[in-house]
């Protein structure tokens, strides 16, 4: 009898998660989303070399930073949304094929929810970085990124697995630390975009398969 009670209070703890929770989330989609991010790392990288600029070069974490060709901001700007969109396609599609294997659906309150809290810090980055962007702050770019991407995953937590907290923290992490060496916002974006997002999306598939 007593065993009969805990399977239903499990059942019922796990009716109460589906529906307070957007578990539909793959692993995969962090993993795919992270290739996008170190692909178009190293895509900048070499958008940097073509404009003559030795990013790793001495001279190049001095005033110099500052002074990029309009044209390469205007690359970059693109590079930027091709990741975007690539990265929510991904998420996207492995959602999708997740809730079908496992009959799970997707549009909820609790999505709705978790995408709205997901989409204030980002909104408000995003305007942050536009901000920089036109007043040719570059080098605060990157790590601002970092940074408030941290604070919507922390934000959007409550309404999907709780692990993503922590890659928000590292997140934190990163881009604070990026706001001392404002040289290397590339390197500290591709460890925080691409490499952790790899990371935790192999924890997640493993745990969560």
């Amino acid at each position: 009898m007593n065993q009969k009670h805990q399977e239903d209070l499990a059942h019922i703890r796990s009716m109460m998660e589906r529906s307070s929770r957007f578990i539909s989330l793959s692993g995969l989609s962090g993993v795919f989303a992270g290739l996008s991010a170190l692909i178009g790392g190293l895509y900048v990288y070499q958008l940097f070399k073509i404009n003559g600029i030795e990013y790793f070069a001495d001279e190049v974490y001095g005033d110099e930073v500052y002074k990029v060709p309009s044209k390469l901001v205007s690359e970059l700007f693109v590079t930027g949304i091709v990741i975007l969109v690539c990265a929510f396609v991904f998420g996207l599609a492995f959602t999708i094929r997740k809730s079908k294997k496992y009959n799970l659906p997707i549009w909820t309150s609790a999505t709705k929810k978790m995408l709205f809290n997901l989409a204030i810090p980002l909104t408000v980055g995003g305007v942050f970085c536009l901000s920089l962007l036109y007043h040719q702050n570059y080098g605060l770019i990157a790590p601002s990124t970092l940074l408030f991407y941290g604070l919507a995953l922390i934000n959007a937590e409550k309404y999907t697995f709780s692990d993503i907290k922590y890659l928000g923290y590292c997140q934190l992490i990163l881009g604070s630390i990026s706001l001392f060496f404002i040289g290397y916002g590339l390197v500290f974006w591709i460890i925080g975009f691409g490499i952790l997002h790899i990371l935790y999306g192999l924890i997640m598939f493993k745990k969560y398969k």
